[in-house]
């Protein structure tokens, strides 16, 4: 207890709040991440062992995925924390609100699907989901679906977004495509 109350303070000091700790001072202590990664700047990594989390290229995260390095589930019984490394494949694609727990491997070119909790290791090319995250497809099979759905749904440029300058009437236009069904956005 005394312990993290003197942590809180060095953080504190340091200027890294508790509740969520910069994704620079991650990578200055130790957290390795590949080139084209996106969204990280959105999610919580576990900084107190940072260092055993890795992460390849063009890895994209959705916003709040949890990555902890650790398990205290175990102070209790044993005294010591579970730790373990964190592996994340090149290419893959993290949902939003998935949490990644230690001794974890992800495949290159996976998906983990939003919401998922991923307690064991995923192989490369699969799409995952659930709690706990399990294999329901293959990244080619996924692809092939939503390549269908895409040729019959609506499609809409970058001129549809808020970036793109979107217009009342564009926003009523794509309301009114969407009443049943998905569409697919620039």
């Amino acid at each position: 207890m005394i312990r993290r109350i003197i942590q809180a303070i060095q953080y504190k000091i340091k200027g890294i709040s508790n509740e969520q700790l910069t994704l620079e001072a991650n990578l200055k202590a130790g957290l390795k991440v590949g080139k084209n990664c996106s969204g990280l700047i959105n999610c919580t990594i576990d900084y107190g062992h940072c260092w055993l989390i890795e992460i390849g290229d063009d890895v994209i995260f959705a916003p709040q995925v949890y990555l902890l390095a650790h398990d205290t589930s175990t102070k209790r019984s044993l005294g010591y924390t579970k730790i373990a490394k964190i592996k994340i494949g090149n290419t893959c694609f993290i949902g939003a609100r998935v949490l990644i727990m230690p001794g974890v491997t992800i495949g290159a070119n996976s998906i983990i699907g939003a919401g998922s909790v991923v307690v064991k290791s995923i192989p490369a090319n699969v799409v995952a989901a659930g709690n706990p995250a399990k294999v329901i497809t293959t990244v080619a099979d996924y692809e092939a679906k939503i390549k269908a759905d895409f040729e019959n749904s609506p499609q809409y440029d970058y001129s549809y977004t808020m970036g793109g300058g979107i217009t009342e009437e564009m926003k009523n236009q794509m309301s009114n495509d969407l009443d049943n069904k998905a569409g697919y956005v620039i």
